[in-house]
């Protein structure tokens, strides 16, 4: 690989910003100044360092975001704010995908990562990856609404929604429940509540498949997963426990 590269995946910056690093002498390999953007690097073999830092090869990154409210769950959107625009300096240079979008008021779990496999086994509904959602409704959750999620909604345009699990959690802020779908349609959260007579307040994602968000997160902080972490994604699917539904009951608009 060529170094440029290489420094520009590791997230030194663009190509421009590498070149800039390389001709001030300040990238070195095995010690040897490097000036250099073409030098074929033997990744594994030669140790790269910028500053005196050295410089780790590590393909992919996944980063967990607490997502506020405001923030578009994309990359590049001229219409308001990015996730990305939450993640230090070092992520900027990577090309990121959201693995599973939430909508501009909602807030929670946000998974950003440049694997492109990974990110497709958490959208894709065939993986039956769990998402789970705290949810404030404008009405009381009904025992006829959680066998409509559980039969799976259809709207009036035809859209299908998979079966889903609905349950009603109490909450000092007003109505609440805890959503679990294996989908991640447009809206869809929002849409299965309102085919059913309801309206969402308020949203949040609390995790995806096995993993949930850090409660040590605050809104708007993000910090950088190890594969192994990730992976946790993957993990079985489950039902939700006492102690999660508890926890959900705890849960309140204005939290952290």
């Amino acid at each position: 690989m060529r170094l440029d590269r290489y420094l520009s995946n590791m997230g030194l910056g663009s190509r421009k910003d590498v070149k800039k690093l390389l001709l001030s002498g300040e990238i070195t390999v095995d010690g040897r100044e490097i000036r250099d953007a073409s030098y074929p690097l033997r990744e594994g073999t030669e140790t790269v360092c910028a500053r005196g830092r050295e410089i780790a090869y590590r393909p992919f990154v996944y980063i967990m975001v607490n997502k506020p409210a405001g923030y578009i769950s994309s990359t590049e959107d001229g219409s308001g704010p990015v996730v990305t625009e939450l993640l230090g300096e070092e992520f900027r240079s990577y090309k990121l995908g959201v693995a599973g979008r939430l909508d501009k008021d909602a807030e929670g779990l946000l998974l950003l990562t440049n694997d492109g496999p990974f990110i497709h086994r958490i959208i894709s509904p065939e993986k039956h990856i769990v998402k789970k959602y705290f949810t404030l409704l404008k009405k009381p959750v009904e025992e006829r609404d959680i066998e409509a999620f559980k039969n799976g909604i259809v709207l009036r345009d035809g859209t299908r929604y998979k079966s889903a699990l609905l349950v009603s959690v109490a909450s000092d802020d007003g109505f609440a429940a805890l959503t679990c779908i294996t989908e991640g349609k447009f809206h869809q959260v929002k849409k299965m509540f309102a085919a059913s007579g309801n309206e969402v307040l308020y949203l949040r994602r609390i995790s995806i498949g096995g993993l949930g968000l850090d409660p040590a997160l605050e809104k708007g902080a993000f910090r950088e997963l190890g594969p192994e972490v990730a992976a946790a994604v993957f993990g079985p699917e489950y039902q939700p426990s006492a102690d999660e539904l508890a926890a959900c009951g705890n849960q309140r608009r204005d939290q952290t």
